[in-house]
């Protein structure tokens, strides 16, 4: 099922992607019911698919990018936390708060939890999980050095697209994650790839505080990342969750 979050008639509700259009649920996104109506594609307008409660990131979980930036791939899995504000939905702008410092994007599967708890072991990890959705990491790599840490350079406005939908019949292992910048292949990577598989993200996260429903996981990134400029249009794009496509201002 592909859930998402939309706007029609100035209401926000969640509904259900189909090919004949959208079905409105009833309820939250953890208790919803779905109805007999069906929205036409082209009279709503598709936003995040959540806000979410925390946004926790990891960082090199991909050997090649660890290598393409010169860092070594950590033993356990590098977590931080990011700023829910920053998320917008396909569409929206991304918008560069500084023309001069390297920013940067990164092409990301992103977990959402979907039931709380804490110290999940690895092989139990699927039951606390509602679905996957697509993500970009956009990163001011000039403010990530000068502080030593990311939150600052990944919480910016309109710095955390997440979306179309949340994918909630999906084998996460092996999907292909691609990345364009004005129709240039960027990156082309899997999932396959990462260093740390998301069970065991989940455990590690979920052994420090406790996961709730609405947390997402950023689950790191393959190599081709890049710096993003006023004009380019980044598409990116996970197999069996959609397309994120948007404009990057100045």
């Amino acid at each position: 099922m592909k859930i998402l979050r939309y706007r029609y008639h100035g209401e926000v509700k969640y509904g259900v992607w189909k090919k004949e259009g959208i079905q409105p649920l009833e309820g939250s996104l953890f208790h919803y019911k779905e109805t007999e109506a069906l929205l036409p594609l082209d009279q709503v307008q598709i936003l995040s698919p959540l806000r979410p409660t925390k946004l926790i990131a990891i960082g090199r979980n991909y050997a090649d990018h660890a290598k393409e930036k010169g860092n070594p791939i950590p033993d356990e899995p590098m977590m931080f936390l990011v700023s829910p504000t920053a998320v917008i939905g396909t569409g929206e702008a991304i918008c560069l708060p500084s023309v001069n410092d390297p920013i940067e994007y990164e092409g990301e599967l992103a977990v959402v939890i979907g039931k709380r708890g804490k110290s999940i072991p690895a092989d139990q990890a699927s039951k606390y999980i509602l679905g996957y959705t697509g993500a970009i990491d956009v990163s001011n790599r000039a403010l990530q050095k000068k502080d030593g840490q990311f939150t600052r350079a990944k919480s910016f406005d309109t710095f955390k697209p997440l979306g179309p939908v949340i994918e909630t019949e999906l084998d996460p292992s092996d999907l292909f994650i691609r990345l364009q910048v004005n129709e240039e292949l960027r990156q082309d990577g899997r999932t396959s790839d990462m260093v740390h598989s998301i069970p065991s993200l989940i455990e590690a996260i979920s052994s420090v505080f406790p996961l709730e429903p609405g947390d997402v996981i950023l689950t790191g990134t393959p190599a081709g990342v890049g710096r993003l400029y006023p004009g380019d249009e980044v598409v990116m794009e996970i197999e069996g969750i959609g397309e994120l496509r948007h404009q990057v201002k100045g």
